[in-house]
């Protein structure tokens, strides 16, 4: 049978892990015990005068020239967001659902092909569980790599991982961001047991064993009035004057507050794909189907090396060939991210 089963042509899957926007707030850092003293981080224009800088043309490097230019004023309006003169900490907070039902698609138009799909996924979480996968999620909570170009200099950063019921925290579980590394997932001795109790829980939530919702709360110590990072928005129709960069916030007027999307949040948790060409020197990268990294402008997971998720999934589903343990881990968490997989070929 397997020798005639199709991919089907619809196949889709949700994401199961669920991250909110993360919110931006200023404090300091020893106020950090409490939520009093906590105000959002709000987004301000500035308004300045660059210069030419960028790399120019053969045609335009005539001395004359680039005088020329360079009289003329570089003028732009910007989106800042900075912690007060009096606040020397960012605080983010998200929240983070997980969700069971990994391998079951949300929509498939072959009743033959989900049935194989979800026996084979089932054999995998019989003889691995999701352990794997669910520790590596768990550290990309502790070192703060959600955090993104806000982790970069700081001084501190402590991570805290409440595990939510009815609202409530019902564990917690706090971390030194700075002591994980994000060129990969060693865990020093002394974070090792947090870590897996939040591993423990994140991957009870994928087996559907328990309701799983996640507060995180990261709080960096920057200094007083530094300039943190929120999102920037992607405007894809600028006018001449509009501003050349608009920052990310939720709510409106002075209500707003500087946010991270909740794209990047998931971005950076998925960040667990150390099993592609290139891994030893490039490092952990998300998860994705061909491996890409705009970034870097490369697609890690070529299908000429027969090492994209298509080509993985298809030899395992149709011509029952099992991969390598590692790919069957980055098979079961592009499932996880979710996606539109069919074959309409």
């Amino acid at each position: 049978m397997s020798n005639e089963l199709k991919t089907a042509s619809v196949l889709a899957f949700e994401r199961k892990l669920d991250p909110s926007d993360a919110l931006f707030f200023a404090g300091n850092w020893t106020a950090r015990d409490g939520d009093a003293g906590w105000q959002p981080v709000k987004i301000r224009e500035k308004s300045v005068r660059g210069t030419i800088s960028n790399r120019l043309k053969t045609k335009d490097q005539d001395p004359a020239k680039l005088d020329a230019a360079i009289e003329n004023p570089n003028l732009q309006t910007v989106d800042v967001a900075a912690l007060p003169l009096e606040a020397d900490t960012l605080k983010v907070q998200f929240t983070l659902r997980v969700l069971p039902g990994t391998g079951k698609p949300s929509a498939a138009n072959s009743a033959a092909y989900e049935a194989k799909l979800r026996q084979t996924i089932q054999g995998y979480v019989q003889a691995n569980g999701f352990a794997e996968l669910a520790r590596r999620y768990a550290i990309n909570l502790a070192n703060g790599r959600f955090l993104w170009r806000n982790r970069v200099g700081a001084e501190q950063v402590e991570i805290e991982v409440a595990h939510l019921i009815d609202g409530r925290a019902a564990e917690t579980w706090t971390f030194d961001a700075l002591a994980l590394s994000l060129r990969g997932f060693e865990v020093p001795a002394d974070a090792g047991g947090a870590i897996d109790a939040v591993s423990t829980l994140i991957a009870a939530g994928l087996a559907g064993d328990r309701h799983v919702l996640l507060r995180v709360t990261a709080f960096v110590r920057a200094g007083a009035g530094q300039e943190v990072f929120p999102s920037q928005e992607l405007i894809l129709d600028r006018g001449r004057g509009d501003k050349s960069k608009t920052l990310y916030a939720v709510g409106e007027g002075d209500k707003a507050v500087a946010a991270i999307h909740s794209q990047k949040i998931g971005n950076a948790l998925r960040s667990i794909d150390t099993w592609y060409p290139g891994a030893e020197d490039n490092g952990p990268i998300a998860v994705e189907p061909y491996g890409s990294v705009t970034t870097q402008g490369k697609a890690w997971r070529q299908p000429k090396e027969k090492q994209d998720f298509y080509t993985l999934l298809d030899g395992w589903i149709l011509k029952d060939k099992v991969p390598a343990l590692e790919q069957q881990h980055f098979i079961i968490a592009t499932l996880v991210r979710g996606g539109v997989f069919g074959d309409a070929g």
